[in-house]
């Protein structure tokens, strides 16, 4: 059975391995776990998934999740009133 991988790419080049799946377009923290919403605020480190791509070896499936960061002027649209 092959191992399944899932890394997080950070705007600023870092990678981050993760344990779960993510939707494209979702909001997530800085650990790539999805942001309820309404947010409480738009003070926060908020990231989109902007695409995924796969790969695969003869032992691994490699998900990638590419973030881009939502900064604060959006993150005002998924504040709650």
């Amino acid at each position: 059975m092959k191992e399944r991988l899932r890394i997080l790419h950070y705007p600023e080049g870092d990678t981050r391995e993760i344990s779960h799946p993510i939707q494209h377009g979702a909001l997530v923290d800085i650990n790539g776990n999805p942001l309820a919403l309404p947010l409480p605020t738009i003070r926060m480190i908020a990231y989109r998934t902007w695409k995924i791509s796969s790969e695969s070896t003869r032992n691994e499936e490699i998900t990638h999740y590419w973030l881009e960061q939502v900064y604060p002027g959006e993150l005002r649209d998924y504040v709650g009133q």
